[in-house]
C-alpha cells in the first residue's frame, strides 16, 4: 500500500502557481487573438506577478530568514522554492519579452504604436515636449542622493527614474539621483490617437530641464517591490479600524522584495540602486520592455481601436427575472440560478435596490469581501439604513489589496447607521451570502442570495459565478444563525442545511469523497475551483481513485494533487480552463450523495477550509442542478481553452485533433444569446427551460 504522505505525490504550491500565469502568457501568444486582447492578457501576466512577488516571495524570504526548513507536504524547503522560482521566471522572461515585441510590431501594422521619445517625428516630440513642461514637470519629485539628502523611502511597485550626472566641474565623480513618476501621471503618455509614449523616456530626454545645469551620463528606468504582506495582532487590537490603518502605513515600509530595471542599465547606477536597498541580485530582474506591463490597461481601453479587441458580451436577463414584477415575488414563485457574466448580475443589485425602498423590508445583512469603488449596492444599503431599516453589513477590512476600499466603505455605511462588523477575530470572512426579512401578512420572510462570487458589480462582468435566489424555509434557519455568529459570540454552532467552515465544509467534504469511494467504479466526482491544496482533502482522491472512482478536476489555478499517476491517480484527471472571462465559479458534484451537487465560496485549500468563514450550498431542484452539471460537462469537453495537468507538474494543451472546436467561454455565450433573441418573442417561463436544455445540448 502506497503510503500517501510522500512529498513525490505532490506538486509545490508555489511552482503550480508559476505554471498558472505561464498558462496566462500562452494567451497572449495565441495569435488567433486580436492583438489588444493578447496586451491585455500581457498586463493580467504582470499584476499576477507582482502580487505574487509581493506575497508569496516575500513570505518565503521570511520563513528562510527565520531558519524554517520545511513549508509543506512536498518538502521543499524555503530556499529550494526560491531558486526554482528565480531560475523558472528568468527563463519566462525571454518569452515574455519576445511576445511583448512581437505584439507591438504588429500593432505597428494597424497603425497602432508604442515608441519612446526618440522615435517620434518632430512634430510628435513638440506635443511630448509640451505635455512634459505642462504636465510632467509640475508633479515630479526631483531627488538628489548624498550626505546631506539620503536616499528616499519608496513605496510598493513605484515607479523612478535614477539617473547618473556630472556637474562639469570634476568629471570623474559622478552625481546620483532620481526622479520619482508619480502615479497621478499615465504610464503611456497618448500623444495622439494611435501612439504611446512611455513615460520615462519623456523624462529621461529632459533630465536636464529637471537638474538644470548638470549633465546627463545615463538613466535606468526601474521600479520596486516590497513585502505586501500585513500581519496583524486581532487579540491586542481595541480599534480594528485604527489597527488595519496601521498596518496599510507599514505595508509601505516593507522589506524590498524585488528590483526591475530597464535592460542594459549602467552599472553604476545599479551599484547605486543596491547599495542603498540590499536586494538579493537573484531577484533583480532588467526587461528590454517598459517596466509595469499591468499598465498596457491604458492602450487596451482605446476606442478608435476596438475592432483588435473582442466584441463585447453583453450579460442577458432571462425568465423568470426578465418580467416586469416585484423581485420578490419572482423568488417566492422560483428557486433561481444565474450563471455570470453570461446571465447578468443585475437581478442582485436591483434585489438589494428594491430592498431598500420596500417598506415591508425591516431588515437587510450582506457580507461584502471585495466591492467596486463606485458601488450601488453600497449605495442602496446606505439608503436603506438612512431610511430606519435595520441594516447588517459584514465588511472584510482583511481582504488583500481592498483594505483601503474597505475601511471607506465602512466608515460611510456606518455613519448611514449601519451595523458594520469588520471580521471575526483569526478568521476572514470570505462568504457571499444576504439575507433580506421582509414583513408579509403578519408574518417574516426570509429571501437568500448565496453565492461563489463577491457583490461587484464590474468583476460580475469578467468573472465567471454562480448565484442563487430563494426564500426556502430550510435556508432561513441557517442563514439567521450564521449572522448572529458573525455578530455576536457563539461556540460549537452548526448549520444545518448550509455547511460552514472552519468546521463543518471539509468533514462533509472528505465524507462524500469517501462515500464516493466506498462506490468504487459506481463513483462519481465532478469538483470546478481556483485552487486545490489541501493535503488531507488530496489524500482522499487518490483513495478514491485508486478505489475506481472516476474524478475531473477542473482548477483554474494551483494544484497540488499530481493526476495519472499509476496505481494511485489514474483515475484522476485534472484540467484548467483559462480565456476571456476568469473561471471564478466552485461547483461541487459527488454521484451519490443527496443532494448531488453544490456551490460554494471555498477552494479546497487550507486557508479556506480551516482559517476562514466560508459557505457551502447544496443545490436540490433537479433542473437547476442539471443546469450545473451541463456547465461541467461542457468545459470537461473544452478542447480550445483547456490545458491538462500532466503527473510532472507540467501542463499540455488539450488538442482539437480533428474534432469540433468546443470553446466553452464562447458557447455559453451564444447560447446565452440564442435564448434570449428567441425568448424576446415569447416569455413563458416553462418553454423558456425547454428551449434552454434543448439550445444547449445542441450547443
Amino acid at each position: 500500500m502506497a503510503n500517501l504522505n510522500e512529498p513525490k505525490y505532490f506538486i509545490n504550491r508555489e511552482l503550480s502557481w508559476l505554471k498558472f500565469n505561464t498558462r496566462v502568457l500562452e494567451q497572449a501568444r495565441k495569435t488567433e487573438l486580436p492583438l489588444l486582447e493578447r496586451l491585455k492578457f500581457l498586463a493580467i501576466y504582470s499584476t499576477n506577478l507582482d502580487e505574487f512577488y509581493m506575497i508569496r516571495v516575500a513570505g518565503l524570504k521570511q520563513l528562510y530568514n527565520a531558519g524554517v526548513i520545511v513549508t509543506g507536504i512536498d518538502k521543499m524547503t524555503p530556499l529550494d522554492q526560491l531558486t526554482e522560482i528565480r531560475g523558472y521566471l528568468n527563463h519566462e522572461k525571454e518569452i515574455l519579452q519576445d511576445t511583448y515585441h512581437e505584439i507591438i510590431n504588429k500593432l505597428e501594422s494597424k497603425e497602432l504604436f508604442i515608441k519612446s521619445y526618440s522615435k517620434l517625428d518632430d512634430e510628435l516630440k513638440e506635443k511630448a515636449d509640451e505635455f512634459f513642461f505642462s504636465n510632467i514637470l509640475p508633479v515630479i519629485i526631483p531627488i538628489a542622493v548624498n550626505a546631506t539628502h539620503p536616499f528616499p523611502h519608496l513605496n510598493n511597485l513605484s515607479f523612478s527614474l535614477a539617473v547618473k550626472l556630472s556637474d562639469g566641474i570634476n568629471d570623474e565623480k559622478y552625481k546620483y539621483g532620481m526622479i520619482r513618476i508619480t502615479r497621478v501621471l499615465p504610464r503611456f503618455f497618448q500623444v495622439n490617437d494611435n501612439h504611446y509614449v512611455p513615460i520615462e523616456s519623456i523624462v529621461h530626454e529632459h533630465v536636464e530641464d529637471i537638474f538644470p545645469g548638470y549633465k546627463l551620463i545615463s538613466s535606468a528606468a526601474f521600479r520596486v517591490t516590497r513585502n505586501a504582506d500585513i500581519v496583524i495582532e486581532e487579540e491586542e487590537a481595541d480599534d480594528f479600524m485604527l489597527i488595519m490603518e496601521q498596518g496599510l502605513k507599514l505595508r509601505r515600509k516593507g522589506a524590498f522584495v524585488r528590483l526591475d530595471i530597464q535592460d542594459e542599465a549602467d552599472p553604476d547606477i545599479l551599484e547605486f540602486l543596491n547599495f542603498h536597498m540590499n536586494i538579493n541580485a537573484k531577484d533583480i530582474y532588467s526587461y528590454n520592455l517598459p517596466l509595469n506591463l499591468g499598465a498596457l490597461w491604458e492602450i487596451v481601453g482605446n476606442k478608435h481601436f476596438s475592432q483588435l479587441t473582442l466584441a463585447p458580451y453583453n450579460p442577458k436577463i432571462l425568465p423568470p427575472l426578465n418580467k416586469n414584477e416585484s423581485i420578490f415575488r419572482t423568488i417566492r414563485k422560483h428557486n433561481i440560478l444565474l450563471y455570470h457574466p453570461y446571465e447578468s448580475f443585475e437581478p442582485l443589485t436591483r434585489l438589494i435596490k428594491e430592498a431598500a425602498k420596500d417598506t415591508k423590508v425591516i431588515s437587510i445583512r450582506m457580507t461584502l469581501y471585495r466591492v467596486e469603488k463606485n458601488s450601488q449596492i453600497i449605495q442602496a444599503l446606505i439608503d436603506a439604513a438612512n431610511d430606519g431599516k435595520q441594516v447588517t453589513v459584514m465588511v472584510e477590512l482583511k481582504a488583500r489589496f481592498d483594505e483601503e476600499n474597505n475601511l471607506h466603505w465602512a466608515r460611510a455605511l456606518e455613519q448611514a447607521g449601519a451595523h458594520v462588523i469588520y471580521g471575526i477575530t483569526g478568521f476572514k470572512v470570505h462568504a457571499k451570502i444576504t439575507q433580506i426579512i421582509r414583513q408579509e401578512d403578519g408574518v417574516l420572510k426570509f429571501y437568500m442570495h448565496l453565492g461563489t462570487g463577491n457583490y461587484n458589480g464590474a468583476t460580475a462582468k469578467i468573472y465567471t459565478d454562480v448565484s442563487y435566489f430563494t426564500c426556502k424555509d430550510e435556508f432561513t434557519k441557517d442563514t439567521t444563525t450564521f449572522f448572529h455568529i458573525l455578530s455576536g459570540f457563539s461556540k460549537n454552532q452548526k448549520l444545518e442545511t448550509l455547511s460552514m467552515s472552519p468546521t463543518q465544509i471539509k468533514p462533509r467534504l472528505l465524507a462524500m469523497i469517501n462515500n464516493e469511494t466506498i462506490k468504487g467504479e459506481e463513483g462519481r466526482i465532478i469538483a470546478k475551483m481556483n485552487s486545490l491544496v489541501d493535503s488531507d482533502v488530496i489524500k482522499a482522491l487518490y483513495n478514491a481513485s485508486m478505489n475506481g472512482v472516476n474524478i475531473d478536476l477542473i482548477i483554474r489555478g494551483i494544484c497540488c494533487l499530481k493526476p495519472g499517476i499509476k496505481g494511485i491517480s489514474e483515475n484522476i484527471r485534472v484540467i484548467s480552463i483559462v480565456g476571456r472571462y476568469l473561471e471564478h465559479a466552485r461547483i461541487f458534484y459527488f454521484r451519490n450523495s443527496d443532494p448531488s451537487m453544490f456551490i460554494s465560496s471555498a477552494d479546497w485549500m487550507p486557508r479556506n477550509l480551516e482559517r476562514r468563514l466560508e459557505l457551502m450550498t447544496p443545490i436540490v431542484e433537479k433542473p437547476l442542478q442539471e443546469k450545473l452539471l451541463e456547465i461541467l460537462q461542457l468545459q470537461l469537453n473544452d478542447n480550445y481553452l483547456a490545458w491538462e495537468l500532466q503527473n510532472d507538474g507540467s501542463y499540455e494543451r488539450v488538442e482539437v485533433m480533428g474534432q469540433k472546436v468546443i470553446n466553452s467561454q464562447k458557447i455559453l455565450g451564444d447560447y446565452i444569446n440564442k435564448i434570449f433573441n428567441t425568448l424576446r418573442k415569447d416569455t413563458n417561463t416553462s418553454k423558456a427551460d425547454k428551449l434552454a436544455k434543448k439550445l444547449f445540448k445542441e450547443s
